[in-house]
């Protein structure tokens, strides 16, 4: 079963971290998203919280869609990380907040040698603290595999 948490606890929850880590998907980019997503990373490291994106190759629907859509909205670039840059900073990371992504966070490519999607490098957001995955259903991704991801107890 997972857990669910209201935008106040979601809140209350990112006040009280000093690191998070924004993994955008596709999600995002069709909710058209990033001004909010820049707007509350603006507020965030205005109260002094440490905040990147980790972005995976192949988020969205073609590669740098989720680069541009960030820089389109003003984040400044140099929080903006690639996969292989941020992967290993998920253990020191207090909070992480997947927007719209699915299969790029999802942990069956590590651990399930028999997913369709095993060894498909992903973002290892189930490191972290806490994990928030903000999608519309709890359904499977483009690859239509479970992402257990979201039932870990440190998922929300």
């Amino acid at each position: 079963e997972h857990t669910e948490w209201d935008s106040d606890t979601v809140a209350s929850k990112l006040a009280q971290a000093k690191s998070v880590i924004i993994v955008p998907g596709y999600g995002l980019a069709v909710a058209h998203a990033q001004y909010a997503v820049a707007e509350m990373t603006k507020i965030l490291r205005d109260n002094d919280i440490k905040v990147r994106f980790g972005i995976h190759p192949v988020a969205g629907r073609m590669p740098g869609q989720l680069n541009v859509l960030l820089a389109e909205a003003g984040v400044p670039y140099d929080i903006v990380e690639e996969m292989d840059e941020i992967n290993d900073d998920f253990d020191d990371t207090d909070m992480v907040l997947v927007i719209g992504a699915n299969d790029t966070i999802n942990s069956a490519a590590e651990d399930d040698p028999n997913s369709i999607i095993a060894g498909m490098p992903v973002l290892r957001v189930w490191n972290a603290g806490q994990v928030v995955v903000m999608k519309r259903t709890m359904g499977a991704g483009y690859a239509d595999v479970d992402n257990p991801v979201f039932f870990k107890e440190n998922a929300a």
